[in-house]
């Protein structure tokens, strides 16, 4: 784990790379043209985006949008190679070499398997091509950017501790739904989360590593599970909303009432909106605008051949990481809100117009 992280709240999260550029954003798979350069003498080169699956909202809605914005603005002629290995390690690696036989000066890679992509990370090198690890930790890369992983699994261990605790619960069972075992950060997360629940009080009745961080699978998994832990189960532990939307939808379906407290992960609104309802107790708020834009500079030095700006070291990696928020009903008006992740016309649509309206949100 690293060894210092960067504090980010509040406006700052957004200055100079604000949500709304998103609409800005161009969505081809080589991207080229934007604003004016920033980028101190950066020139134009190829930059390989390769991002890993497509059933987690925040990488088509966010992070590449961000990110091609991010870049656009520090070097108005590079361009970006775009792909999306949907879930797929092999495809994600012939788009790595395909990206390398098009001329990428520097690949920006978030893993769906992080051991096997140490073998994309080496080839790359092995062409003189360096490697950013984007989100997710690639041994021998040179560059890694992401955020403080194992906090993320103690934030939202700590948060269902404490809402089981504030609800008189100070015993019981609990579920863990863990995200993908080819994934890296959910071996983070797992082992953040374990560090708080293991000495809480409360036993862990059964646990899953969820294939793919797939919803549907994590569905399948906890409805196979009611029957044994319906009796003393006081809340379910799940990775990220993907997968705790699938736990909520497996306990409404069981007929599991009141539904225990249910965490979650990146702020899907989706997760933001079953927070405002009731069905959700928290998610895990990671601004990606400061990521993307950290992986932009990085990106850009490395083609350059210049070092860039660090903030630690990750098993001898350069790094910039970066620090999770958690986001209850409480406080989803000063993040998720205030940062304009979402259009608060959006979140607040339909039958989540009056939740909103009792969480002061309008």
């Amino acid at each position: 784990m690293p060894t210092r992280s960067v504090r980010l709240a509040g406006a700052a999260l957004v200055a100079g790379l604000g949500l709304a550029t998103i609409a800005a954003c161009g969505s081809g798979d080589d991207s080229s043209g934007g604003s004016s350069s920033s980028g101190g003498g950066a020139k134009a080169k190829k930059i390989a985006f390769l991002l890993p699956e497509s059933k987690t909202t925040r990488y088509e809605t966010f992070d590449r949008p961000l990110f091609e914005a991010a870049v656009k603005k520090d070097c108005a002629d590079c361009s970006i190679i775009y792909s999306n290995a949907d879930q797929d390690a092999s495809k994600q690696q012939q788009q790595a070499e395909a990206a390398l036989t098009q001329g990428a000066n520097v690949l920006v890679l978030d893993p769906v398997d992080g051991k096997a992509a140490a073998a994309i990370a080496a080839s790359a090198k092995g062409q003189g091509v360096p490697v950013v690890a984007y989100d997710r930790f690639i041994s021998g890369v040179d560059y890694y950017v992401s955020f403080d992983n194992e906090s993320v699994g103690k934030l939202q261990a700590q948060t269902l501790v404490d809402i089981l605790k504030k609800d008189g619960k100070t015993s019981g069972d609990l579920v863990m739904i863990n995200g993908s075992p080819t994934d890296p950060n959910a071996a983070s997360f797992k082992k953040g989360a374990h560090s708080v629940i293991d000495s809480s009080g409360y036993k862990v009745a059964a646990e899953y590593d969820t294939p793919d961080w797939s919803p549907d699978k994590a569905q399948a998994w906890m409805e196979g599970q009611i029957s044994a832990v319906k009796g003393n189960l006081v809340g379910v532990y799940a990775a990220n909303d993907g997968t705790g939307g699938g736990a909520i939808a497996a306990l409404k379906a069981g007929g599991v009432k009141p539904l225990p407290p249910v965490t979650g992960q990146d702020s899907e609104i989706a997760a933001i909106q079953r927070i405002l309802a009731g069905d959700q107790a928290m998610t895990i708020y990671k601004p990606i605008p400061p990521e993307a834009e950290a992986a932009a500079k990085a990106a850009i030095a490395l083609a350059n051949k210049q070092k860039p700006a660090s903030t630690t070291d990750t098993e001898g990696v350069p790094s910039t990481i970066l620090d999770p928020i958690a986001v209850t009903k409480d406080t989803i008006k000063d993040t998720i809100v205030k940062d304009n992740v979402y259009k608060v016309a959006d979140i607040c649509a339909g039958s989540f117009a009056a939740a909103c309206t009792a969480a002061g949100i309008s």
